[in-house]
């Protein structure tokens, strides 16, 4: 049925999985065994949210589980049970009725991930029989997407900068057949990307644009773009080492348009897909750019940098110049681009601005039904003038220290021409373990993007 390998495909011993909502406990537990009601009493079990109670059988093993949902938690919840069960096999026998079976399946496929690169598992994860009705092909492609944003977050920057950030995504190209287009080093100054090669050049490792072109010539064309700054030391306007410490996770935008990208590919939606990934890492060197330098980008504005930890924005510019030069009918972007989306939304919800009330009422929508928050900010234009420069066409960064998350969107905004763009400020990281989230790299916004492709393209 799949090769995941935390999915059975058949286990006629399979343990039943209860998962019961706390306002459904009274009821449900009248008429069962006194054996179950006095075990859940000494364990006060009540169904509270994420609490799990094995029930053992007279020979020792687990007759069945009984895990608690609260009144509020989705299905979403239903991945703490493959971070936290015993290993073997187990099957769904009860649910509330609201949840999608199919996203049961990819919240215990969230839940199994493990970043073992560098330490391995001490466990094989518990193995669930595919949910009855699940659309399980559509499972799996958004599970391995998940892992494999998780995976190139969670690798150090020694072993992810551009070089092998460059590979994987070639590899996930030749995977798929699409075609694939590097443009390295000096050639971004030829081919006019000024702006990717500015923020590059001080690193070792080559700045670079990564394109890769799959699907109809003819279909309707879709543009993901990703920031990918293998690591961010804030340049010459140097980060202080705390907040510096998980930047290897500043190419998170890249990882979650690649996974978007497999997904579609992995589809076959009847699509025309490219995708735009300047890879860079932001160094300090002798050639690194300067506070007050100003640069001519791609689209022809001059920038003035203002602040050279402000990166992410100038290498996006270039790659959504390019991007809507080919007349997409829908473009997304994501990049891991400010603190202040952080500050006003935690690590939890990612903010997404849109240019167009259709396709963000489409992302709230899809955010809901597949239980993957996002939350609209405003592209709140009486603030584009704090961006004025009295000496290049605009700054990077807006005047004082208000609203970042949203100049940084007006920025990206002024290099977008297409008429249905989205950009998504997401962290790319779990700053601590939650249901079907471990600790480290995740994939934001997935889901809800996939959804609103699908009904857009499909």
């Amino acid at each position: 049925m799949t090769d995941l390998p935390f999915i059975a495909d058949a286990a006629p011993n399979a343990v039943p999985i209860h998962a019961l909502r706390a306002s459904e406990w009274s009821q449900w537990s009248e008429g069962r065994a006194d054996a179950l009601k006095r075990l859940a009493a000494a364990h006060d079990f009540q169904a509270q949210n994420g609490r799990i109670l094995l029930a053992p059988a007279t020979d020792g093993s687990i007759e069945r589980v009984l895990f608690g949902v609260g009144d509020k938690a989705n299905a979403i919840i239903m991945g703490a049970l493959a971070q936290h069960l015993p290993a073997g096999d187990y099957r769904i026998a009860a649910a509330p009725r609201e949840f999608d079976t199919t996203l049961i399946a990819i919240a215990w496929g969230l839940g199994a991930y493990v970043f073992d690169r560098y330490k391995k598992r001490k466990r094989p994860a518990p193995r669930l029989l595919a949910p009855e009705g699940a659309d399980m092909a559509e499972a799996q492609r958004i599970v391995r997407a998940a892992w494999l944003a998780r995976d190139l977050v969670n690798t150090p920057t020694n072993d992810m900068g551009p070089d092998a950030l460059h590979a994987v995504a070639e590899a996930v190209a030749r995977a798929h057949g699409a075609a694939f287009e590097a443009i390295v080093g000096d050639d971004l100054l030829t081919q006019n990307y000024p702006l990717i090669h500015a923020v590059g050049r001080a690193s070792a490792q080559a700045p670079r644009l990564l394109h890769l072109s799959w699907g109809d010539p003819s279909a309707k064309k879709l543009a993901l773009v990703g920031k990918g700054v293998c690591f961010d030391t804030g340049g010459l306007d140097l980060k202080p080492s705390a907040g510096m410490r998980v930047m290897k996770k500043d190419m998170g935008g890249a990882a979650h348009a690649l996974a978007l990208a497999q997904i579609v590919m992995d589809a076959k939606l009847n699509v025309k897909l490219d995708v735009y990934l300047p890879v860079v890492e932001n160094s300090v060197s002798g050639d690194a750019f300067r506070p007050g330098d100003i640069i001519k980008s791609r689209k022809g504005l001059t920038v003035e940098i203002d602040n050279t930890d402000a990166e992410g924005r100038l290498v996006l510019a270039d790659a959504l110049t390019r991007a809507c030069e080919a007349d997409p009918d829908l473009v997304l972007d994501f990049a891991t681009l400010t603190g202040a989306a952080r500050t006003a939304l935690g690590p939890d919800i990612p903010p997404f601005f849109a240019n167009d009330d259709a396709l963000a009422a489409d992302l709230a929508h899809a955010s809901a039904e597949m239980c993957d928050p996002v939350w609209r900010m405003p592209l709140w234009d009486a603030y584009d003038s704090d961006m004025d420069s009295p000496i290049a066409d605009l700054k990077n960064t807006g005047d004082g220290a208000f609203a970042g998350a949203i100049f940084g969107a007006l920025f990206l905004r002024k290099f977008v021409t297409a008429p249905f763009w989205a950009h998504f400020d997401v962290y790319a990281w779990a700053p601590k373990e939650k249901a079907s989230r471990p600790q480290g790299g995740e994939a934001q916004a997935l889901r809800a993007s996939w959804k609103v492709i699908k009904a857009r393209f499909g």
